[in-house]
């Protein structure tokens, strides 16, 4: 099979949702909506997190973080999948492909990480209230956000180069939304299995232990929730870990899908399902999942807005 050669000035073919799609327009339509409920509620939301002193603690510095890297990969995917839609044209460079697969493997290796960290959090908050300011201070919080953000670029890095040096075949259509590793390695004209064990055993790794980290730490939590005295604080803890568990369910179980089985379970088609779910659903969900069961988060963005209200009728 005659191969090509995989330059800067080559360039790969996205079919999409929106191409596999019977009513394309209806699910572009349902794509834009989602996107802009994802920059609306997470803007909103790290606005709020940044103006108001009231949420500058550790928990809300790491949800700030959440929301960030919800922006930054829905826009990572999004914008282009619907501005090719419209303009009837579907290419992604060589280069474009490796960068948006790079940029979409640390978002979602980061927040992987973020999410055990937000677990741990908890666990500091509600299990050790006493001690949460020593455990938790500034500098270990940023600690933990240099961490997940340097060890999910360098993952990331090692995985795009790896993955665009196999040599393609003139087949050059990617059946998915976005440049992502199983859906190019299908068009490799070379022995990918070594490196497909790799990616499981890397995908095993990298979901095994921030899951087992968090389900110590709610089990914990919920030991000691269930011994708490007040109804209203065993209440809040519950409401608090309740909408981080949401989260951690929707990311784990999309992420598990793509990465950890093997690749005779995938179809084009639900891979396109699962990728349009964690790169447009879940950044738009993961706001609201917070900010509305979130009294403090509320009150911070009904006060921060009508700070701007007024700032804008005192310039009037």
């Amino acid at each position: 099979m005659e191969l090509w050669n995989s330059t800067l000035g080559s360039a790969f073919i996205l079919v999409g949702i929106l191409n596999d799609s019977g009513s394309p327009e209806v699910v572009c339509a349902t794509i834009t909506v989602l996107y802009l409920l994802a920059l609306t509620s997470n803007g909103l939301l790290l606005l709020a997190i940044t103006m108001e002193a009231r949420l500058h603690v550790p928990m809300y510095l790491l949800l700030g973080q959440l929301s960030l890297m919800d922006l930054l990969f829905t826009s990572v995917v999004t914008p282009k999948a619907l501005a090719d839609f419209l303009r009837r044209e579907n290419t992604i460079s060589f280069g474009g492909c490796a960068l948006q697969m790079f940029l979409a493997l640390t978002m979602g290796g980061a927040e992987d990480l973020l999410l055990a960290f937000m677990a741990y959090d908890r666990y500091v908050a509600i299990c050790h209230p006493l001690k949460y300011m020593t455990l938790m201070s500034p500098r270990v919080c940023w600690l933990m956000v240099a961490t997940f953000w340097i060890l999910a670029s360098l993952t990331a890095l090692g995985h795009t180069m790896y993955t665009m040096h196999f040599p393609f075949c003139m087949s050059w259509e990617i059946r998915h939304l976005l440049c992502e590793i199983p859906p190019l390695l299908k068009l490799a004209c070379a022995d990918t299995s070594r490196y497909e064990l790799i990616i499981y055993m890397t995908g095993v790794t990298f979901l095994l232990l921030p899951i087992s980290a968090i389900v110590a730490s709610y089990t914990l939590i919920l030991f000691t929730v269930l011994h708490m005295p007040s109804n209203e604080g065993r209440k809040k803890a519950l409401v608090t870990c309740s909408s981080h568990l949401t989260v951690v369910g929707m990311f784990y179980g999309a992420a598990t899908f793509m990465y950890v089985l093997p690749s005779s379970f995938h179809s084009p088609k639900q891979d396109n399902i699962i990728s349009v779910f964690y790169t447009i659903v879940t950044p738009a969900l993961n706001p609201l999942i917070y900010s509305l069961r979130n009294k403090e988060v509320m009150g911070a963005l009904r006060r921060v807005l009508g700070k701007y209200v007024l700032l804008a009728h005192s310039t009037l």
